[in-house]
């Protein structure tokens, strides 16, 4: 078994830990939807992710250094935390989701989070790793008074989604 990439090429040993859809849907929605438990994770996809799948992508991503799982105890379910290295994959997935809005079909509601990384740029994304660096590492925010990310991003959804269903409802 290999323990390290295939080759000494910094895509290549990225793409052997972030390549796989699963993977990245993993993170994205540890990251963005604060999911943290795999009950969670599994019932709340969006693409509706198999358990088994759920199970590999998760070791995966803690052997790879971007999650940890904390040991639950008895009758506790366990729950996942972002290292450092699982944090600075948000201007990847950034990039990754300003690409998608450009040369993918995507819906109003699913995109506006999108919009608005791609907007905010690295100012936002460091925000919002601060903000996760807070929850996950227990490091405070830099600046607490500052507005949070993740509130502008969530507001943005649920506005996002509120105007889709009063669409569809008048369309009807």
């Amino acid at each position: 078994m290999r323990n390290g990439p295939r080759s000494g090429c910094p895509i290549n040993a990225a793409v052997e830990i972030l390549g796989d859809r699963w993977s990245l849907i993993v993170l994205r929605d540890v990251v963005f939807g604060g999911r943290r438990r795999f009950r969670d994770l599994l019932v709340n996809s969006e693409e509706g992710i198999a358990s088994n799948i759920l199970s590999s992508r998760l070791k995966s991503l803690v052997a790879g250094g971007l999650l940890t799982k904390e040991e639950a105890g008895r009758g506790q379910r366990a729950a996942y935390s972002l290292t450092e290295a699982g944090i600075q994959t948000v201007p990847v997935m950034a990039a990754l989701a300003s690409w998608g809005l450009r040369h993918r079909e995507t819906t109003p509601e699913l995109s506006v989070r999108a919009q608005l990384l791609e907007e905010g740029g690295p100012s936002l994304w460091a925000d919002l790793m601060d903000e996760l660096r807070e929850a996950h590492l227990g490091i405070p925010r830099p600046d607490p008074d500052r507005p949070r990310a993740s509130e502008l991003l969530r507001v943005a959804y649920e506005r996002a989604v509120a105007a889709q269903a009063e669409d569809t409802g008048s369309a009807g």
